[in-house]
């Protein structure tokens, strides 16, 4: 059965153009850069195997079909297989949205970031994993590939719910155990937790490459408040009455200084880091990863 479509029309159409892959020297080798026995949708034949829903139509072979009436992919070496990972945050802040956009979590974005990087992996042929993290632990889905794969991972992200706070470091032990050096992680969050950024900066001391798109609602960003109002963490509880047009500069100036404290700390440990306000195009983050540099254009 297949997995729930997190991806809008629109954007799935935009995805076409962009290559999901790292920018970081592993080994004194890029991704891309060293060859494999990958199958995937590359040059040099390899081998035919039975179609999958899923599959691009432009990589059935029409004359074999024709001989034997049955669709069969045609499947070829390819460079560099890549291993993607997408760790989600889902603890409770994950949870909130604002006025910008009703209805439109944070967790709702992730959700579709990931299934945008799964389609992403999918096209290429490349293996993928998910990581669902919150307050009752790790929710984890191997590494594969193919169609299934990308179904199970949806599923996994269709149940996921925020809640509670991050777990202790063992419970995440299976994580470094899939995830293994050279391989793509992708960190989903709203990087609150300093225990978040701080398994950011481990994953990529230990030679992961790790991309990270920090989710932030327009609200943070703006600030529109007027009059009084509550302010709670919904992880910890606490409560804040403040008059909202008092508060506006402080907070602004507070929230830019956090955040560019925390992106000279992620890139002085290898970790690429990029923002997605709630009510931003979707593929925007995306696009600041994975577009094609220049000279791969050429």
């Amino acid at each position: 059965m297949p997995g729930p479509d997190f991806i809008p029309a629109a954007v799935r159409a935009r995805l076409k153009d962009l290559r999901l892959a790292g920018r970081r020297a592993v080994g004194g080798h890029g991704f891309g850069q060293h060859p494999s026995r990958s199958r995937g949708a590359g040059l040099e034949f390899a081998q035919y195997r039975a179609y999958e829903p899923g599959d691009e139509l432009r990589q059935i072979d029409w004359k074999l079909y024709a001989r034997s009436d049955r669709f069969f992919v045609r499947e070829a070496e390819r460079d560099s297989p890549l291993t993607a990972w997408v760790v989600i945050d889902a603890t409770a802040s994950m949870g909130q949205g604002d006025a910008a956009r009703a209805g439109w979590t944070r967790l709702d974005a992730a959700r579709a970031l990931a299934a945008c990087v799964f389609e992403l992996a999918l096209r290429q042929g490349d293996y993928f994993g998910l990581a669902v993290i919150n307050g009752d632990g790790l929710r984890l889905v191997p590494s594969g590939a193919g169609p299934r794969q990308r179904d199970r991972c949806l599923l996994e992200l269709q149940a996921a719910r925020p809640t509670g706070r991050w777990p202790e470091a063992a419970r995440l032990r299976p994580l470094w155990e899939r995830a293994l050096a050279g391989q793509l992680v992708v960190l989903l969050s709203d990087d609150f937790d300093d225990e978040v950024v701080a398994m950011a900066e481990k994953l990529s001391a230990a030679r992961r490459e790790v991309l990270n798109v920090q989710l932030l609602t327009a609200e943070e960003r703006d600030f529109p408040f007027r009059g009084g109002h509550r302010f709670r963490d919904p992880e910890s509880g606490q409560e804040l009455l403040s008059d909202g047009v008092a508060a506006r500069s402080d907070f602004l100036a507070r929230f830019a200084a956090a955040r560019e404290a925390l992106g000279l700390r992620l890139a002085a440990a290898g970790v690429r880091r990029v923002e997605y306000f709630l009510d931003q195009p979707l593929d925007l983050p995306l696009r600041r990863l994975f577009a094609p540099l220049a000279s791969e254009r050429t």
